[in-house]
C-alpha cells in the first residue's frame, strides 16, 4: 500500500502591502462603485438621449447599446417604425421567402437579426439562389470565424450586385452587429436580383435613431431610411410612361382608364360567359389573358399549352409568359412588364399589358 504524499505546509497569508490596507481596499471598493455608477449613468444618458421629444416612444436599450467609445455610434429602429404595418409586412414577406427557399435544408428562420448575423443562413441562401457553392467553413463558433465567413458571403453578393448598379448599404460589421436596417437592405437587394416570387410592399421607410458619443456624452439624432421604393425602380427600370404619370398625378383619370379597359375585356370575355370586375387580380394567373388573346385573334388556344387552373406561382408565370408570346406572334411589341410582375398583382404592369391590347384591338367586334 503506497503511502500518502506528504502534505504541503499551510501557506501563510502574505504580508499586507500598502495598497491592500483597509484604506486601500476601501479605495478599491469606492473605485469599483464609481465605475458601476458611471456605467449606470451612461445607460441613463442613452435612454434620455433616445427618449427625446423627437422620439416619444421608449426604446428598449441594452447595456451594450450605451457603453460606447468616444465618437462611436449605434443605430436602432425607432419603435414606432417597428409597429408600422408595411414594415411588419416587409419582415413577414422576407421571412416567408427565406424559409421557402431553404425548406429542403430544414432551416427555419424566425428572427432576421438573430438568425442571419453569423453568415450561416446567408451562405445557404446565396448558394441556393445562385446555384453555387461557397468555399467557407460549414460551422464557425468564434466571432473571428463568423466574420471571415460573412466576409466571403458578402463578397460573393457584391460580385453579383455591383455590375448591376445596386448600392451596397451593408458591410460585415453591420450585419454581424445585428443591424436590422442593413440586413433588410441586403435581403431586398437579393430578392430583387433573383426576381423572387414575392410582392414586396412599396415605399417602406423607417425612422432610425442614431446614438453617438462625443466628449463623454451621448447625443441622438433621427434619420429616415428608405427600405423599398417601387418595384420598377428597385428593378432598375427608370423609363417612365403615361401610366407612371397617371398613378402619380391623376388618380381620377386612372379610374377612367380602368373602367374603359374593363369594358373592353368584358366585351370579348363575355362570349365565353366570363366577366372581369378586378383587373389587378383576375389577370394574375394568366388564364383570362390567354383566352382574351384567342378571342381577339379569332383562334382557339389548345388547352395543353397553358394551365387552365394554375395552382403555383410557376404555373401562373408560365401562363402570362405564354400570353406574351401570343402577343409577339400577333405583331405587338414585347410588353414592358415582366410576367412575374403581373402574377405579383402589380396593377401598373397589368394595365400596361391590357392597354397594349386595347390600342390594337379596340375596334374588333
Amino acid at each position: 500500500m503506497s503511502s500518502a504524499p506528504p502534505r504541503s505546509p499551510t501557506p501563510r497569508a502574505p504580508k499586507m502591502k500598502k495598497d491592500e490596507s483597509f484604506l486601500g481596499k476601501l479605495g478599491g471598493t469606492l473605485a469599483r462603485k464609481k465605475r458601476t455608477r458611471e456605467v449606470t449613468d451612461l445607460q441613463e444618458e442613452g435612454k434620455s438621449a433616445i427618449n427625446s421629444p423627437m422620439a416619444p416612444a421608449s426604446v428598449d436599450i441594452h447595456p451594450e447599446d450605451t457603453q460606447l467609445e468616444e465618437n462611436e455610434e449605434r443605430t436602432m429602429i425607432d419603435p414606432t417604425s417597428r409597429e408600422d404595418p408595411k414594415f411588419k409586412e416587409l419582415i413577414k414577406v422576407l421571412l416567408d421567402w427565406i424559409n421557402d427557399v431553404l425548406a429542403e435544408e430544414r432551416i427555419i428562420v424566425k428572427q432576421l437579426e438573430e438568425d442571419l448575423y453569423d453568415g450561416q443562413v446567408l451562405q445557404k441562401l446565396l448558394e441556393k439562389l445562385g446555384h453555387c457553392k461557397l468555399n467557407v467553413a460549414e460551422v464557425t463558433q468564434s466571432e473571428t470565424g463568423q466574420k471571415q465567413k460573412l466576409q466571403t458571403v458578402l463578397e460573393a453578393v457584391q460580385d453579383l450586385l455591383r455590375p448591376h448598379g445596386w448600392p451596397l448599404r451593408w458591410n460585415v460589421d453591420s450585419i454581424h452587429g445585428k443591424n436590422l436596417v442593413a440586413i433588410l437592405h441586403l435581403l431586398v437587394s437579393l430578392a430583387m436580383h433573383f426576381r423572387a416570387p414575392i410582392h414586396l410592399p412599396e415605399h417602406v421607410t423607417v425612422q432610425v435613431v442614431v446614438v453617438r458619443k462625443r466628449e463623454g456624452l451621448l447625443h441622438s439624432s433621427h434619420i429616415s431610411e428608405e427600405l423599398t421604393t417601387t418595384t420598377e425602380m428597385m428593378m432598375g427600370r427608370f423609363e417612365r410612361d403615361a401610366f407612371d404619370t397617371l398613378f402619380d398625378h391623376a388618380p381620377d383619370k386612372l379610374n377612367l382608364v380602368k373602367k374603359s379597359l374593363i369594358t373592353f375585356v368584358n366585351k370579348h370575355l363575355n362570349k365565353l360567359n366570363l366577366e372581369v370586375t378586378d383587373l389587378e387580380t383576375q389577370f394574375a394567373d394568366g388564364v383570362y389573358l390567354v383566352l382574351l388573346l384567342g378571342l381577339l385573334e379569332d383562334y382557339f388556344v389548345p388547352l395543353h399549352n397553358f394551365y387552365l387552373t394554375p395552382d403555383s406561382f410557376d404555373q401562373k408565370v408560365h401562363n402570362v409568359a405564354f400570353a406574351f408570346e401570343l402577343m409577339l406572334d400577333g405583331g405587338l411589341k414585347k410588353p414592358k412588364a415582366r410576367p412575374e410582375d403581373v402574377v405579383n398583382l402589380d396593377l401598373k404592369s397589368t394595365l400596361r399589358v391590357l392597354y397594349t391590347l386595347f390600342t390594337k384591338y379596340k375596334d374588333v367586334e
